[in-house]
């Protein structure tokens, strides 16, 4: 069991936890991620860590209510506990100094980024954030991002903070003042699919890291299968990190639809239950 320490609402569908997992916080690596079970009857589902506190032995996750097990999730207060949560999962991110680093995110990726950022930027890089949404009061962490960063970046769909326009268009910008040695992209699959095809063209290495259906996190069960030049690799071990211009993203895209339906009837017949339970403890 693991014990809910702190919850933070920052937006309505997006909510920050602290989480008391003392072993997973002193292992856990930039890149790395976790997957956690509500109760014995929940579904398995993969999360990446947004930050450590290793003097408390927590971990910080910050997700978007989504689908059903992310809303109920959500529904959790301080105090909580979490079934289940196994990790470090994954490989880890390759740490080195490149030289420029053009980092994007977009949505709850902005929270993912941050570890990453933060460790490339120890290792001597020049780190210059993109981060993206489609509008100012969806953009999060702005402040930590910024410490972490050599320049920070932001586009707004509607030009209602930053720049007016997508990550792509401040891409585009940066890699004409700038020498980039490396691209890394996380969020919203049609974004790092887009941030790829861009780089393609200027042949400058891009790693995205994908987000497929997963359900064990250990690479037995084959739900997070990817096409990477051809070949069948498995996010839960083989990345979740892969080279952008080798990623079949249609087939990506294509998995990820594939229980669109599922999960929103699972959704619908939650919000009913919980509806229900209102209603009673109103009565």
């Amino acid at each position: 069991m693991f014990k809910i320490i702190k919850k933070e609402v920052l937006s309505s569908v997006i909510k920050s936890f602290e989480i008391e997992a003392k072993d997973i916080a002193k292992n856990i690596k930039p890149g790395q991620f976790i997957v956690l079970r509500l109760n014995e009857k929940g579904e398995r589902f993969p999360l990446t860590v947004a930050g450590t506190n290793l003097e408390k032995g927590t971990i910080k996750i910050i997700f978007q209510e989504a689908g059903k097990s992310t809303t109920q999730l959500g529904t959790l207060k301080e105090g909580d506990y979490i079934r289940d949560i196994v990790g470090p999962l994954g490989q880890p991110t390759e740490i080195k100094n490149f030289g420029t680093v053009v980092a994007l995110a977009g949505g709850v990726g902005t929270a993912e980024l941050l570890p990453v950022i933060s460790a490339l930027l120890k290792a001597g890089n020049k780190v210059i954030t993109i981060v993206g949404a489609r509008n100012k009061s969806l953009l999060l962490m702005q402040e930590e991002l910024k410490e972490h960063s050599s320049e920070l970046l932001v586009a707004t769909d509607d030009g209602s903070y930053g720049i007016k326009g997508f990550v792509t268009t401040v891409l585009a910008d940066v890699i004409k003042k700038e020498k980039v040695s490396i691209v890394y992209a996380i969020g919203p699959v049609p974004m790092m699919k887009a941030v790829s095809n861009m780089t393609k063209d200027y042949n400058l290495k891009t790693l995205v890291s994908l987000n497929p259906i997963m359900v064990d996190g250990t690479g037995m069960c084959g739900a997070c299968r990817v096409s990477v030049n051809k070949e069948i690799k498995f996010a839960c071990v083989d990345g979740p990190e892969f080279d952008g211009h080798l990623v079949d993203w249609e087939e990506l895209t294509n998995r990820l639809r594939a229980f669109k339906e599922n999960e929103k009837l699972a959704l619908e017949k939650y919000k009913d239950i919980l509806n229900m339970e209102c209603k009673c403890h109103k009565e």
